[in-house]
């Protein structure tokens, strides 16, 4: 580590009423970093307000053996990059921990670190922001505190036996802190492929529900799979090009791995490995676990997404005239199935000790009292510019293109709504609603609809595909 940022703490004999600044970015991890960058170069004041340390969740929110599932030559943020020795590696936690730490010290304005948002709320001119270590008073807020804010946990998980060690993968660190004995992992995204094959190698026997999922190899045709999302143009697909932006912003995580030793972790990966794979968890009645009988029709919808994926970027290779630098193309065997899937599972007969919950996160809301959520408690935004004057959000989903969420995602998007950003305080008219599709209320006041990677060739893909 390169050692802690300086918390920076007003004297209570300095302590107003509030304190004025343009912009709050709340949230110091690679999105409210790279905004902070970003409004630094317009000459925008603003202060970043983090609840805990810079970077906090990949610190202290993630497992121990977790690493990036993006090479190291895509780790980047405005104006910095890796520039280690392995940039076909993949960053541990601490590594990334001490990437952001180091950018954070390049950058000018004030990050409060150890200090927690309670509520925002409009005020005249603006927003008022309410911390634990006092008030605030500007004109925009930049929400960058992330998707993964509160695990989503099915309801049935209240009612599982006490004797059962239940817990999310915010609370799993390694398997050692399990129970002896099997473990049910519930999900089969990254992050529920990844711990199901870590805690089956730990020797306790595993058993993964799996629903809907997105497989992917971690290499195709002798290059990693992130060079042909990034290079085929498919990550900077946008949201206004997609038919139903909420469904793509809700797919699972691919089924990506990193590792010491690069390698594709998928379903026959894990039914090599000895793990049992069975339907989506649907129900619990009288102390037995209910499965649907989903399995085979999610893994071969999984496998044919594979192959269009694949002959989409051989495709585009063809077309690059790149045939003969790459390797010939190839297709992965499709997923193999039980011949009997169970169906259910007997608590009390003491074969499951561990309930793993690998459903996914969703953001935490309820400290922003303005009229921005739907039914369901998610934002409402344009490509992050939220449905209140001068209120925007970064780092999400599929917010602005596929990669908003990964670290060398935010740089676009934050340099997009900083100009936005800049209209807003300038006076220029702009509508920061929802619009539909070609609806594009960003390009209105300014904003360039393609990016320079545009003028080119790329992939672009519906979600049937």
């Amino acid at each position: 580590m390169n050692g802690d940022l300086p918390r920076r703490r007003f004297s209570p004999s300095r302590v107003l009423p509030y304190r004025v600044t343009t912009v709050v970015v709340i949230g110091a991890g690679q999105a409210g970093l790279a905004m902070s960058h970003q409004l630094d170069r317009r000459g925008i004041d603003h202060v970043v307000l983090e609840r805990g340390e810079v970077a906090n969740a990949w610190r202290h929110e993630r497992w121990d053996s977790l690493r990036l599932l993006t090479p190291n030559w895509q780790c980047r943020l405005p104006g910095f990059r890796y520039a280690g020795p392995d940039p076909d590696g993949f960053m541990t936690m601490p590594e990334v921990v001490d990437f952001l730490h180091g950018y954070a010290r390049k950058l000018s304005a004030p990050i409060h670190t150890a200090t927690r948002v309670m509520s925002v709320r409009p005020a005249p001119g603006g927003y008022r922001v309410v911390t634990d270590a006092g008030d605030w008073q500007c004109r925009a807020v930049v929400i960058a505190s992330g998707a993964c804010n509160l695990p989503v946990v099915p309801a049935l998980a209240s009612s599982l036996p006490a004797s059962l060690h239940s817990l999310t993968t915010r609370d799993y660190r390694h398997p050692c802190q399990l129970a002896n004995g099997g473990v049910l992992v519930v999900g089969a995204s990254a992050t529920g492929v990844q711990l199901a094959d870590e805690i089956q190698r730990s020797g306790r026997p595993v058993t993964l529900a799996v629903g809907e999922h997105v497989r992917m190899p971690r290499r195709y045709r002798g290059r990693d799979i992130q060079w042909w999302m990034e290079a085929s143009g498919l990550l900077d697909q946008r949201f206004d090009e997609i038919d139903d932006i909420e469904r793509a912003r809700r797919l699972p995580s691919p089924q990506l791995m990193g590792s010491e030793t690069p390698a594709t972790l998928d379903l026959n990966t894990l039914e090599t490995r000895g793990v049992q794979r069975v339907g989506r968890l649907v129900g619990l009645r009288d102390h037995t676990l209910q499965f649907s009988g989903s399995l085979a029709a999610h893994c071969a919808a999984a496998d044919l997404k594979l192959g269009r994926l694949l002959e989409t970027f051989d495709i585009w290779a063809r077309h690059r005239g790149m045939d003969n630098d790459l390797a010939p193309p190839e297709r992965f065997p499709t997923t193999r199935l039980p011949a009997s899937p169970r169906l259910s599972l007997d608590l009390n007969r003491g074969e499951i000790r561990t309930v793993l919950w690998a459903t996914g996160f969703r953001p935490d809301y309820r400290w922003l009292h303005v009229p921005v959520l739907d039914r369901k408690g998610r934002l409402k935004h344009h490509g992050g510019v939220v449905e209140a004057p001068g209120l925007y959000a970064l780092g999400l989903p599929f917010m602005r293109r596929r990669k908003s969420s990964f670290i060398h995602g935010v740089d676009d998007d934050a340099r997009e709504l900083s100009d936005h950003l800049l209209g807003y305080l300038a006076g220029y008219p702009s509508d920061s609603s929802e619009g539909g599709k070609g609806g594009n209320r960003l390009a209105q006041c300014g904003l360039p609809r393609r990016n320079r990677m545009d003028a080119h060739p790329r992939v672009v893909l519906t979600e049937g595909d």
